[in-house]
């Protein structure tokens, strides 16, 4: 059983909506591009594929994607869109999906959704299985904001914008977290709803990817390719599968 927050239809059905900075062409577009070229001839496999915010630009560009999504509802409304990627329903640290892939990815945090260390070593694991020889795993995954909490503060703001803003909040001694989120929709009315986490540091993802039996390649700030430095706020991280 997953420890992962389960989106359900209702949440599904809004997501697009509720989550529209996300889908920003200043936000989107380098992602597939970089994704697109790190695939090169091969499938490519994404874990947590919600609603195909990733997987149908990508393939609309000639990449073959595939799914692993836990929420049925949240599968259901990418083959709404596109009914020709293949979606496996069920965790992404343990399910399998056919055939072997040149890239698997996980972005913006999703890894984040396994709260247990256990879990997310199981989910580099799960990456390399599905890998041929010489693929690489991607994950695009924030530095958690703790330098920012000065004395007294409950919690830091991770987006300010005109329909949604968030905040997280941190537990330090287990690695959890929740996000807060509230949005302002069309009607005027507002909405909060929460997703809980559990943040990993760069250094235990390379560990992780270790255990794997994979190594580090590279490192970004973001998919612009900006360098990774002690002030990054993200990183873009690519590691291999030994060929």
């Amino acid at each position: 059983m997953s420890s992962s927050d389960l989106w359900d239809a209702e949440t599904a059905e809004r997501y697009d909506e509720s989550s529209a900075f996300m889908f920003a062409p200043e936000v989107l577009e380098p992602a597939v591009r970089f994704l697109a070229e790190m695939a090169g001839d091969g499938p490519v496999l994404e874990f947590a594929i919600g609603t195909g915010r990733v997987a149908i630009p990508l393939a609309e560009r000639g990449v073959s994607v595939a799914g692993i999504e836990l929420s049925q509802p949240m599968a259901d409304q990418l083959r709404k869109k596109r009914a020709d990627i293949p979606v496996v329903v069920g965790d992404m640290a343990t399910s399998t999906a056919p055939g072997e892939f040149s890239l698997v990815y996980v972005v913006w945090n999703s890894i984040g959704n396994l709260r247990t260390q256990a879990e997310q070593v199981a989910c580099f694991r799960n990456a390399a299985r599905h890998l041929t020889p010489g693929g690489r795993f991607v994950i695009e995954l924030w530095i958690p904001g703790i330098r920012r909490f000065p004395p007294g503060q409950a919690a830091v703001p991770f987006h300010i914008g005109r329909h949604h803003v968030g905040f997280d909040t941190y537990d330090m001694a287990t690695q959890q977290g929740t996000s807060h989120h509230y949005r302002r929709h069309s009607d005027g009315t507002v909405t909060y709803g929460a997703s809980n986490f559990r943040y990993i540091w760069p250094a235990e993802c390379d560990l992780m990817a270790q255990l794997a039996g994979m190594h580090l390649e590279r490192r970004l700030a973001d998919w612009n390719g900006s360098p990774f430095t002690n002030d990054s706020e993200s990183h873009v991280s690519v590691w291999r599968k030994p060929m």
